[in-house]
């Protein structure tokens, strides 16, 4: 039989076409085979239990995934749909909520923070008056880092009202608008503006708003909202002395609009899809589905407060600037602008990566704190796809936590051989028992039982320990759970009758989560009626 000059030319065609989309499906393939096999190192050389990864390219979900168990000891496997806390990942749906509004016209991000809460007071008057929705959003307040957190972490028996009350009383650090200061209280704040706005809590906004919407079916507001029939959650761990300890329940509860949202990677790739197609989420007839507008997309991304960026990044990850945005860490990485958030609770870290211009977003979730793993991960995704130079970034992250720790180490030696050994207190340790207030926090009560000084932070359980005589008139808390990682120093200040004037506080340690922000307090001896 003859054959045609077409037909044979469109035969080729397809033959050629077929031959290179096997390729680019077998590049792929070794791609993502490549991710796994990091994944699993990431796990041995971090000490994690589980982590759960996915992976979105040209508007295709090529990897989602668990791997290792819910919790360690137990053989329940981490799968796709296996529930985390992403800690603050939540900020950027935060300002996805509010984005929408502003679509809708029902505020603008100029619109004053005292427009909508009236009893919104900062340090300074200016500031309070200034203060705008932006503000609230881009880490620029003025208050230093992690401050007034002990209101909301650990889990307190404050609430929001009490968030917005003592507000006033931190101490101001920078000047307004100058500074990047990471602050999760804003963002609770931004959460209660949601709630006026709306009529509704911001976790039946966002609940309403987005995961219904984008059909994220196992996410929750909180780990609190997860239904009891879902087994599928993962636990907590913090590695002490060399061995995994599994903590916590219910996290970040007090974090709300800050961080308190429980997601898998496949829902979290549903709401990755939509910011990388810039709020879209679907087609309704001719009209298109939108979380918010493009216009707003571009808000979101855009940067506002400008970060430094350390020498070995710009060697490393050739980056040349980085800055916050609304909810998003932007910078640039070998040429292209990367969008990025991590988030951090007791036990469990999450980091997720987007990178528009590529049409590639990830999103790692882990059940340990090792930021260590899901840097080198996030790495290694960043390399395979966009193509860099090969390199082991386990190996890389694995040198770096060996130095961090030695370094560590070596600090709290240093601290401990720099004490007066030989120093006694000035006082009996009944002077030093009483109720002391701060004006943000509220009460702490130092008591004397069995000859030891004990301390209890009022409104948070969790923060009770034993004063250990450090030197002079300063001790150091050791708290009776030790997976917090947080002993701080306590000074007593003396006035000149030797009465007690205030008392200070700050960590031992460099290492310790800086929403262990002890240094903020200012705590005074309690006037009795």
């Amino acid at each position: 039989m003859k054959l045609s000059y077409s037909w044979l030319y469109a035969s080729v065609l397809l033959m050629t076409t077929l031959g290179l989309a096997q390729a680019a499906d077998k590049t792929a393939s070794s791609k993502e085979a490549k991710v796994e096999s990091s994944v699993r190192e990431a796990m041995a050389a971090f000490q994690v239990p589980g982590i759960a990864v996915a992976i979105i390219k040209d508007n295709e979900i090529v990897l989602s995934k668990g791997f290792g168990v819910l919790k360690h000891g137990s053989q329940q496997k981490v799968n796709a749909d296996t529930l985390f806390g992403v800690a603050s990942n939540t900020k950027a749906m935060t300002a996805a909520l509010l984005a929408g509004l502003v679509d809708e016209g029902k505020l603008s991000w100029k619109t004053k923070v005292i427009d909508i809460i009236p009893e919104f007071q900062l340090p300074d008057a200016y500031v309070t008056r200034e203060f705008t929705i932006l503000d609230l959003l881009s880490h620029n307040s003025g208050l230093g880092l992690g401050a007034g957190d002990l209101m909301i972490w650990p889990e307190t028996t404050l609430t929001n009202q009490d968030v917005i009350k003592g507000l006033k009383y931190l101490p101001q650090v920078s000047s307004f608008r100058s500074e990047f200061a990471y602050d999760n209280l804003m963002y609770v704040i931004a959460g209660e503006i949601i709630a006026k706005i709306t009529g509704k809590p911001w976790q039946e906004a966002i609940q309403s708003r987005i995961f219904d919407k984008l059909g994220m079916k196992n996410t929750r507001a909180k780990f609190s909202l997860i239904p009891d029939n879902n087994k599928n959650v993962a636990r907590a761990h913090v590695p002490l002395d060399g061995k995994l300890h599994v903590v916590g329940g219910n996290f970040l509860e007090k974090f709300s609009s800050a961080g308190s949202v429980a997601s898998s990677v496949n829902d979290m790739s549903l709401w990755l899809k939509a910011q990388l197609n810039k709020g879209k989420y679907g087609q309704d007839g001719e009209q298109d589905l939108r979380l918010f507008s493009e216009k707003q997309s571009r808000a979101m991304w855009q940067a506002r407060t400008l970060l430094s960026v350390p020498e070995r990044a710009t060697v490393q990850d050739k980056t040349h600037f980085s800055a916050y945005a609304l909810g998003w860490f932007v910078k640039d990485y070998h040429g292209v602008k990367v969008i990025q958030h991590t988030g951090g609770i007791l036990g469990m870290v999450s980091k997720v990566v987007m990178v528009p211009e590529e049409n590639l977003a990830m999103v790692i979730l882990t059940n340990q704190q090792s930021g260590f793993a899901f840097n080198a991960l996030s790495q290694q995704i960043l390399t395979e796809y966009l193509e860099l130079p090969a390199k082991d970034w386990v190996a890389h992250y694995a040198a770096q936590q060996q130095t961090y720790n030695a370094e560590k180490q070596s600090d709290l030696a240093m601290q401990a051989s720099q004490a007066d050994k030989d120093s006694t207190p000035s006082l009996p340790l009944t002077s030093y028992a009483q109720t002391y207030i701060d004006n943000w926090y509220g009460e702490i009560v130092i008591s004397l039982e069995n000859n030891k000084l004990m301390m209890q932070f009022a409104n948070t359980p969790a923060l009770h320990g034993s004063l250990e005589h450090y030197q002079h008139n300063t001790f150091i808390v050791r708290w009776d759970d030790r997976t917090l990682e947080a002993d701080a120093y306590v000074n007593f200040n003396l006035n000149p009758d030797g009465s007690i004037n205030f008392v200070s506080m700050e960590a031992v340690s460099n290492a310790t989560d800086f929403s262990f922000d002890f240094h903020d307090l200012t705590l005074k001896p309690k006037v009795s009626n």
